[in-house]
């Protein structure tokens, strides 16, 4: 009975100590760091937040496609058509298709006739993406108009994910070849069945 009352007291430690344990190494207990928004007496400034290197790239964030993340060449000329990253198919023009009943209609109309209900509540239209002078845009164009906006327009570089952009843009391409189709665009042995 006495061994096992000895071993027992052994486990009791006390109530907790406020002394801070004995460290043979603090090195690691105790670092220096700063705070966010706290002062540092390390810099002249004073401040103990930096300002990143100039050229100082996020990782993932290196975008070194020009055309694919601009929308334009390395002179700075718009793209004509997609670059190679974008795999055009028909799941690209129906996620287009959502994103834009997303990101577009509201001003844009479903159909892109610049007839959503945004402007019906007061704010100037947007042009008819049926125009003249918005077919002859190249995808370069449409895709810094999207990423930049423009007039009224805000941009949408921050909200929509650059292969969304793009893919916004064959649907754009859809619905303008859809309000602008002529008898060739249908297939021979269907076009008896058009009136």
């Amino acid at each position: 009975m006495a061994l096992a009352m000895f071993l027992i007291s052994g486990c009791y430690q006390g109530r907790p100590s406020k002394n801070e344990p004995i460290h043979l190494n603090p090195n690691m207990d105790h670092q220096q760091k700063v705070r966010p928004q706290s002062e540092s007496g390390f810099y002249a400034d004073g401040s103990g937040m930096r300002i990143p290197p100039a050229g100082t790239v996020a990782r993932g964030q290196l975008q070194e496609d020009v055309e694919y993340y601009t929308g334009k060449d390395e002179n700075g000329n718009f793209v004509k058509g997609y670059p190679e990253q974008v795999n055009y198919n028909l799941d690209l023009i129906l996620r287009g298709q959502n994103r834009f009943d997303i990101y577009c209609s509201p001003c844009h109309g479903r159909v892109g006739n610049g007839k959503g209900i945004v402007p019906a509540r007061g704010m100037l239209p947007p042009p008819s993406f049926h125009e003249e002078r918005i077919l002859k845009f190249d995808e370069g164009q449409i895709f810094d108009v999207i990423s930049n906006g423009v007039r009224n327009m805000p941009p949408y570089k921050f909200q929509i994910p650059v292969e969304d952009r793009w893919a916004i843009i064959s649907y754009f391409r859809t619905l303008q070849r859809s309000q602008n189709a002529t008898i060739n665009d249908i297939p021979e042995n269907m076009r008896d069945q058009v009136k």
